[in-house]
């Protein structure tokens, strides 16, 4: 092949891809699409905000909140024993409604949501902070933290759901090794997340038994 027919297939496949409104056209996209957001804008992303996990979807609900911030601050939680409410589990650990009106996504966040996360090292994450890290569940956990300490060298950390009525220690977040931890929320885009969870609901759906 010539330069001049080398020229020629290029232009074939560029009006292909970014002209034509046909089926397959449109397959490719979809297909290129993922390759260059998996392969090269993750990766950059990655590399920019250090971290192997800048965007993540939120697919549960532990960190909404129903009604106002008043009505979830006054809303059911499970101290140790005994039922009571988000307002006394929160005094517990010694932070006050005025202190949690100040954190950082303090009315939490959907399910549906996409966060950006940074790489934080451990000594720069303070209670409130929103974190991502790594349970014995495949994918990672994305809460909040109301405890954190110091023993020799080593940070751990526990968090929380808001939405959830106590820290879960089927998740292990008790007490959270610093090595676990994947990165710090930073920013919230709203709903994009859904794209993620329905994707992944259809190819379940669609996959062998």
């Amino acid at each position: 092949m010539n330069r001049q027919e080398f020229k020629k297939l290029l232009k074939k496949i560029w009006w292909f891809i970014w002209e034509s409104n046909s089926a397959w056209s449109w397959i490719v996209n979809i297909i290129l699409a993922f390759v260059i957001i998996k392969f090269l804008v993750y990766p950059a992303l990655g590399f920019i905000l250090s971290t192997s996990y800048p965007v993540v979807a939120v697919v549960s609900g532990s960190m909404e909140h129903d009604g106002s911030f008043d009505d979830w601050w006054e809303s059911e939680a499970f101290c140790i024993n005994t039922n009571c409410n988000q307002a006394l589990y929160y005094r517990n650990f010694n932070i006050t409604k005025e202190e949690f009106h100040d954190f950082n996504f303090r009315n939490g966040f959907n399910k549906g949501d996409i966060m950006i996360l940074y790489g934080s090292e451990p000594e720069n994450i303070e209670v409130g902070d929103i974190i991502v890290f790594q349970s014995i569940r495949p994918d990672p956990i994305i809460h909040r933290v109301i405890k954190r300490e110091k023993i020799n060298s080593t940070f751990y950390f526990q968090t929380k759901g808001d939405h959830n009525p106590s820290s879960y220690p089927s998740l292990k977040e008790e007490k959270i090794h610093q090595n676990r931890i994947l990165g710090k929320a930073v920013a919230r885009v709203p709903f994009l997340g859904w794209i993620k969870i329905t994707a992944v609901k259809f190819f379940n759906i669609i996959r062998p038994r």
